[in-house]
This record gives C-alpha cells, sequence and structure tokens, in this order.
C-alpha cells in the first residue's frame, strides 16, 4: 500500500463523505493545516451550512454515492478520500466508485459493523497462497469505531482506577494517565528521587517516564525536581508487562473491581461484556426484548437484565451499590449521562460513560462521572495516524483533543533526517513537544536517557501538550527529498 506524501510542503486535496460529528471534527482538525485543500459532502444542507460558517473549506449538498456530486467536488483530482458518513454501505460504495471511475489513489472508509469487515476479510483471503487479493470494495483502511472504543474500554479494566490506557508498538509499551492518590510511594516525592524508590522496593529493574503532570487543569513540564502532590494527573510510560508495578508510585495498591453492570446493549456494551465475563462478574441492562433475548443467548456468563439504566428501582433491586464499575454505553448520551449520575448517588464505585458530544465531556469527566469516553476523538486519532505526514503508527488524543500522544516510525539518515544519528539532548523540538520513549526492536528506552542516539526504524514516542504544534512536529519528523 503506497503511503501519504510526507513532504512538508506538499499540498492534499482531501474529499471527506460525511458532516456528522466525526466528519465535522476531522474536517477542522485537517482545515487547520494551511497547505490542506478540504472539501465535504452531506445531504444535510443544515449541518453543511453550519461547517461552511465556521471553517475555511468548500461544501457541496447532496449524496455521497452520486457520480454528478463526486464530479462537482472534482474527485478526479482529490488525493484521499474519507468516507466517514454514518451508513457503512454508503462509505464503502462511494469508497468503490471513487477508485474504479476516478482512480482516487486513497481511501478510508468508517465501517461500525465489525462483521462486515470480517466477512470483506475472509472473501479476499486467497485460500492456496494465504495472501490478500485486491480489496472487492477498494478501501485502502478501514476505521471501525466500536471496537476501537471497546479496546479503549477493556484496557481500562487491566489496572485499578486509571483514567486512559494507551497502547503502542504492537502494545509493547503503554502510556496510562492516573491521579495520585495517598498512599502511592512517589507522593511527596521529587522525580529525581522515582529511580530510587523503584530500587528500595525491589524494583529497580523497571524503568518509566512521567511524560506529562497537570494539576488543577494546569500543565507541568516534568523535571528532576519536580514534587508528586495528590491530585495530580500523571501520564506516565513504561513496559506493559511492567506497569502494574509502575502505577503502585502514584497510587495505593488495590484489588481490581470485579463486579460490573453495563448499561446499553448494543454492539459496544456486547463486546466489552463478552471480553469481561471470564474474569469479572457481569450484568447487562438493555431496555429492547428482542436484543435483550439475543444478548442472553450470546453471552455465556452475564446477567442479562430487560430494562431501563435510569429506573432506580431496577438498580436497587440489583444491588448497585456493590457494583465496582458501573458503564454507561447506550447510544444515547442523555441517557448515560442519568443513569451515570443516578448509578453515582446509588453506591456505584466507579462511573465510566461514552459521551459523543464533546462539548459534554469537559463538563462531566472528574465531577460524578470518573471516566467520560469520546468514541469520536478515538475515531479521529485512528483517521488521522493514517493521514498524518511520516511514518505515524498511533495517533492518540489527550484531554479532550487538545492534546496528543504519537508514535512515528523513523527514517532517513543524518543528512536526510533531522533525527536520526543524534542525541535526544541535542534535539530541539517544536514547543509544547517532547520525547517519551524510544522502542527499537522490542525493547524501551525512557526519554529522560539524554544520551540516547536515535536509528532509522525506530519507534518515537512524543507527547504534544497543545495539538496545534503537530504540523510544526511533522516538519521535524519529515525526510528530506535525498531519501528517496
Amino acid at each position: 500500500m503506497p503511503e501519504l506524501c510526507v513532504c512538508s510542503g506538499c499540498s492534499m486535496k482531501i474529499l471527506i463523505l460525511g458532516c456528522g460529528q466525526v466528519g465535522s471534527a476531522v474536517a477542522k482538525s485537517l482545515a487547520q493545516q494551511p497547505n490542506n485543500d478540504v472539501t465535504v459532502i452531506d445531504i444535510n444542507a443544515a449541518a453543511i451550512q453550519r461547517l461552511s460558517d465556521s471553517l475555511d473549506i468548500q461544501t457541496l449538498i447532496g449524496s455521497c454515492t452520486s457520480p454528478y456530486i463526486l464530479q462537482a467536488a472534482h474527485i478526479e483530482d482529490c488525493d484521499l478520500l474519507l468516507a466517514l458518513t454514518g451508513h457503512d454501505e454508503t462509505n464503502l460504495v462511494a469508497c468503490q466508485l471513487a477508485s474504479r471511475l476516478y482512480n482516487t489513489p486513497e481511501s478510508i472508509a468508517r465501517v461500525r459493523q465489525a462483521e462486515l469487515v470480517n466477512a470483506i476479510a475472509n472473501a479476499n483471503e486467497d485460500e492456496d497462497e494465504g495472501e490478500i487479493n485486491q480489496n472487492i470494495f477498494d478501501v485502502s483502511y478501514y476505521i471501525r469505531p466500536e471496537q476501537l472504543v471497546t479496546e479503549q474500554l477493556f484496557g481500562l479494566f487491566q489496572y485499578h482506577q486509571v483514567l486512559q490506557v494507551l497502547s503502542f508498538d504492537d502494545d509493547s509499551a503503554r502510556l496510562t494517565v492516573v491521579q495520585a492518590q495517598a498512599g502511592g510511594a512517589m507522593i511527596g516525592k521529587k522525580l529525581e528521587q522515582m529511580q530510587d524508590v523503584l530500587t528500595e522496593r525491589g524494583k529497580g529493574k523497571y524503568d518509566c517516564q512521567v511524560s506529562a503532570i497537570y494539576r488543577n487543569n494546569r500543565l507541568i513540564i516534568p523535571q528532576q525536581e519536580t514534587a508528586i502532590i495528590e491530585g495530580d494527573e500523571i501520564y506516565v510510560l513504561a513496559r506493559t508487562e511492567h506497569m502494574t508495578q509502575v502505577l503502585r508510585l502514584f497510587r495505593p495498591d488495590e484489588d481490581l473491581g470485579r463486579r460490573v453492570m453495563i448499561a446499553g446493549g448494543g454492539n459496544i456494551g456486547y463486546r466489552l461484556a463478552k471480553l469481561l465475563e471470564p474474569s469479572c462478574n457481569v450484568k447487562i441492562i438493555e431496555h429492547g426484548q428482542a436484543r435483550a433475548e439475543w444478548l442472553a443467548d450470546n453471552l455465556n456468563n452475564t446477567l442479562v437484565l430487560q430494562g431501563s439504566a435510569t429506573d432506580e428501582s431496577l438498580l436497587t433491586q440489583e444491588n448497585i451499590d456493590e457494583i465496582d464499575v458501573f458503564c454507561a454505553l447506550t447510544n444515547d448520551d442523555e441517557d448515560n449521562v442519568m443513569s451515570s449520575l443516578l448509578a453515582n448517588n446509588l453506591g456505584a464505585k466507579q462511573i465510566m460513560t461514552i459521551i459523543n458530544r464533546t462539548s459534554y465531556v469537559d463538563l462531566l469527566q472528574g465531577n460524578q462521572i470518573d471516566i467520560v469516553v469520546s468514541p469520536h476523538l478515538i475515531t479521529i486519532g485512528s483517521i488521522l495516524s493514517h493521514i498524518r505526514r511520516g511514518d505515524m503508527v498511533a495517533v492518540y488524543p489527550l484531554r479532550h483533543g487538545t492534546a496528543e500522544a504519537i508514535e512515528v516510525i523513523l527514517h532517513g539518515d543524518r543528512k536526510t533526517s533531522k533525527l536520526v544519528g543524534r542525541r535526544l539532548q541535542e534535539i530541539k523540538l517544536p514547543n509544547s513537544c517532547y520525547f517519551a520513549a524510544v522502542g527499537r526492536k522490542g525493547e524501551w528506552v525512557m526519554a529522560h536517557k539524554r544520551d540516547w542516539i536515535l536509528q532509522e526504524g525506530d519507534h518515537v514516542i512524543f507527547f504534544v501538550a497543545q495539538s496545534r504544534y503537530v504540523q510544526e512536529l511533522e516538519k521535524t519528523i519529515a525526510v528530506k527529498f535525498g531519501f528517496f
């Protein structure tokens, strides 16, 4: 599969299909980069007008699968097609039309039905050669929002009371967001003492990197003399197998919550229950009778309840006060908020909820709702990892999209790259951009080892405190033309 251009000076014509919350957010992100020429198509005239009023982009009203509309958007000159409507069939047909009629070089399709993607993969597999033939829909990359959300939710259950878990390089390293609590070994200590604390606890072989600290919503760039205080929001990176021990530096070691109640038996609720039921006591509440019956038939060790998660009597009857984690995972933001607040008032120990409206996220998290997960931000991060300049493996929006964690594979040499062949301490990164760790052949070196020399093929994790500086980071990562 050809990669998108890594040259920071090149312009890219991008056609986005769908201006729902995902399409609009992606359009906003891409329009902020001066070299991008963005056009958005949607059948919803009111939504198109709102987007046109707020962004300097081109818009068209019409069907995303109409050849007439696609031609009006000059699809023949398009470098990248993003099919992000809420309908899988529309996205797939549009990608196929773009490829076969207009030779669009790259396309990304948002597909919600996991079974559809699996069926496509199975249909494309050559049983004799074990290779993938031409994609029947000519899609370069599939984005599966529900799977991405489920994976992130499941990651939160791997550790006690963490706010976010991000995976890098085939999950060999993780960045975990944790709130410092009384009882953590590093509370009241400076970061320069961290290695000594690890050694005292018999864990000197472990290493980690505190990439950022937020104190009262204000960013603190970690320095050796920085002290950890209770309430700090810590962004700590370590090898995956070491993370459990590393987290003990910042909060007491407690048992994981094993009693889980899930509100909403849709695709996300079902998949999460399927992952949790081997190790947890899971109850799931589903309003629809037919769906509840289906869940009961397809889940092995999960108690399925038909009813509403906003029904106080039902929650009380099911001993909500004994539940370790309550997850509100319906498709309705208001229902998720109300059921979460009710569960919190009735005694559930930890509350997780998914919220689609980004404006709600800031209002809710940290008050009566412990963790708010935004499916749209997760989806946007996955899309950006494919379309950002440079060989980006992963892009994770943080703090509701204002910051990012980025994994990049380095290419080139000392002549063609600003990074390769240089020590970490001699590299000047753009404002708000910081090294977190370097991965090489499965081994990870934390960024506090400033004399480490970067090599071609290294996986580098960056923490970007302000997303508006990502473009400058892309220029730093980019390989000069001499490399090619």
